[in-house]
């Protein structure tokens, strides 16, 4: 378990399939274009079952790492950072987060992907981690900037976010 200030991150467990439910239901709007997947996937609370058993499987197969992100004082979850794409001949991943809007510009983020990616790099030792961010999404951009990663470039019309807009996204990496 990671901890800080009064929050823990742990990687998502199926027995909280309600909670991530919720937490997704509460962002579903904000989160529909770029956690297409994820917003598809839990759109009641049995799919969010479904999805989280079969995450438990990506687990194990260390394809995927969801971790959940709970305010202690409150037992909810807030935010989601997830490794994704991971690819072990690097080895490398891709993270993907965000927060709850209750909890959004307090740092929560940048923090828990600080201590995501040491806990990432002590355990698996990847050699390099990178973000895709929309290139408006300025919040993401700065969580990116403020952990230390480098943009190498922005692919123009490189995304279909699900209300059919085409949008550039860039690519921030951090080496190890």
């Amino acid at each position: 378990m990671i901890t800080f200030d009064h929050f823990n991150i742990n990687l998502l467990q199926t027995h909280e399939a309600e909670a991530f439910h919720d937490l997704i239901n509460l962002n579903r709007a904000r989160l529909e274009d770029f956690f297409a997947g994820t917003v598809a996937k839990t759109l009641t609370l049995d799919d969010t079952l479904k999805y989280c058993e079969e995450i438990q499987e990506r687990i194990k197969a260390k394809s995927y790492f969801p971790y959940v992100i709970t305010d202690t004082k409150t037992n909810t979850f807030v935010g989601l950072v997830d490794v994704k794409n991971i690819d072990w001949n690097v080895p490398k991943a891709e993270l993907g987060y965000f927060i709850d809007s209750n909890y959004s510009g307090r740092g929560i983020t940048s923090k828990a992907i600080s201590m995501v990616i040491e806990a990432l790099i002590e355990t698996y030792q990847f050699k390099k981690l990178l973000c895709r961010v929309g290139s408006k999404n300025l919040g993401s951009i700065n969580v990116a900037l403020k952990n230390k990663f480098e943009l190498e470039g922005t692919i123009r019309n490189d995304y279909r976010t699900t209300k059919g807009e085409i949008v550039d996204l860039n690519y921030y990496g951090r080496i190890f």
